[in-house]
């Protein structure tokens, strides 16, 4: 058994602190999107800035809830 992998691809239940540690790092992804938005004519750079900025988000809470 690969300790990693199993590790990637369980369900990892919140514990006191992560939870408040997710939704910071939400905001401050939603805080650069809404730049972004703003500032950036849309294009399909755009598009991209915002799935890597998503993509950022869901690993930097990745890294919370696994380690």
């Amino acid at each position: 058994m690969n300790s990693q992998l199993e590790n990637n691809f369980k369900y990892h239940t919140p514990i006191e602190g992560q939870t408040e540690k997710y939704n910071k790092i939400r905001e401050k992804a939603k805080e650069l999107a809404y730049l972004i938005d703003k500032i950036c004519p849309n294009s399909r750079e755009k598009a991209l800035a915002n799935t890597k900025l998503e993509e950022v988000s869901m690993w930097a809470n990745a890294s919370i809830a696994r380690n």
